[in-house]
């Protein structure tokens, strides 16, 4: 189950510059485009053998000229509402000012981890100016520079010892779908259609990340966990934060389903925020069927199916390789589809493949097409395998896997598809020193 960890404090005290360095991108944090999980805002990290997500929620301040207090406190009351645990960043430079007061008056009574991070502390003086932040009342903190890295060591140790433990994870071996995609698609109908009158066959079970329920689904022969998001426990006070908090709540389901079902509007096609939605199942790795919802609202004519599909296709490239049903959750038009499709992106995702029938399946594609030569020096695969991950990776050996660019990786993740069929699963492939 991943973990959320979330960035809060007041404007300009380095929130991006550190969430940057813990999720080891460098994107422009300045772009001011609306929307949403732009990869300023949510990313993946790893420290100490521990993978979980950042949240930096100041990326969802509009207006940051005049940002009012209440601003501040609604992205705190989110990222305390859903995050596991919560970095309060403060400016050693500027000192404690009132709203950092007021933020930090909202963390004392959370029941969560908080830690508190003082940043720009780059020399011995600062180390010092640094300790009146204990005003705060937060319990320890760490002295961290988010430009040169210092100190973020510790704040990260201290930050993954603090996650919940993973014991309550083995007694659920079933399979775990999640119905995402934006507000107002459809989500609580498909879920209604899917469960229908028969109430008694569902049995509700609290999942075990707060606020992600999972519904038991057993009937037509399959069963599974149903992971609802967001949409059917609306929240008064964030009514107007409903992007934002359907990303959160999305990013919960994502990460604890194995399939998503990705729902889209028919009478919209597909939309940018779609595509992030998208992206956040597949850099997590999960399996994805796409639905296109309210397909009995559309004119159909000769083709219209197969011109909406190419479309999709031509948007969610370079990953084309998606199993798409059009559907109805109204007239519960090719729900049965659904499910079916569900089940087998569900066994594909956990398909293993001999290493023997692998390696002759690289003899092959090697004679085929051999990858082209850098700077006068010949790239030779010797052997791939399989790794124990619970998606489909690949380890590739090689004497220069440095020299192996993306595009003939994708030749080989092609290939792959082509050959074992990976339809709505994630391919991962790594190259490695022989």
């Amino acid at each position: 189950m991943g973990n959320i960890v979330a960035i809060v404090g007041r404007p300009n005290v380095g929130k991006s510059t550190l969430f940057n360095r813990l999720t080891e991108t460098r994107n422009a944090i300045v772009d001011e485009m609306e929307g949403v999980t732009r990869d300023r805002q949510y990313g993946k990290a790893f420290w100490n053998g521990k993978d979980f997500s950042v949240i930096d929620t100041g990326g969802y301040i509009t207006n940051s000229e005049d940002i009012f207090e209440n601003e501040i406190r609604k992205q705190v009351i989110l990222a305390i509402e859903e995050a596991d645990c919560i970095v309060f960043v403060t400016d050693v430079a500027s000192g404690i000012t009132d709203l950092d007061q007021a933020v930090a008056g909202l963390l004392r009574k959370v029941d969560k981890p908080v830690f508190l991070a003082v940043n720009k502390v780059d020399t011995g003086d600062r180390q010092y100016d640094a300790q009146e932040f204990y005003r705060l009342g937060l319990n320890e903190l760490f002295c961290i520079s988010s430009i040169n890295g210092s100190g973020t060591g510790d704040l990260l140790d201290a930050v993954v010892a603090s996650f919940r433990k993973e014991s309550d994870e083995e007694e659920d071996t079933l399979p775990r779908f999640a119905i995402i995609g934006r507000p107002n698609v459809g989500k609580s109908s498909l879920l209604n259609a899917l469960i229908g009158e028969e109430r008694h066959i569902v049995t509700p079970i609290s999942g075990t990340t707060r606020d992600s329920i999972n519904t038991r689904f057993s009937k037509f022969g399959y069963d599974f966990n149903l992971v609802d998001t967001a949409g059917l426990r609306k929240k008064g006070k964030v009514h107007e934060d409903l992007e934002y908090y359907s990303v959160l709540r999305s990013i919960r389901a994502i990460e604890s389903s194995d399939v998503c079902l990705l729902l889209l509007d028919a009478t919209l096609g597909l939309e940018s925020q779609d595509l992030n939605i998208l992206d956040l199942a597949l850099r997590n790795n999960k399996g994805v069927v796409v639905l296109v919802n309210k397909w009995d609202l559309i004119e159909k004519e000769t083709n219209t199916t197969r011109d909406y599909e190419k479309l999709i296709r031509e948007k969610t490239a370079p990953f084309t390789d998606l199993p798409i049903v059009f559907t109805s959750a109204l007239t519960k038009q090719r729900i049965h589809k659904v499910l079916e499709l569900a089940n087998e992106v569900y066994n594909t995702r956990k398909k293993r493949i001999s290493t023997s029938d692998l390696n002759e399946w690289l003899e092959q594609t090697l004679e085929h097409f051999p990858p082209p030569s850098v700077k006068g020096k010949y790239i030779r695969i010797k052997y791939v395998t399989q790794l124990p991950t619970n998606f489909p990776s690949f380890a590739f050996f090689c004497n220069l896997p440095q020299y192996v660019k993306d595009p003939y990786k994708r030749y080989l993740e092609n290939r792959l598809r082509e050959s074992f069929n990976f339809t709505g699963v994630p391919i991962r492939i790594f190259m490695r020193k022989k």
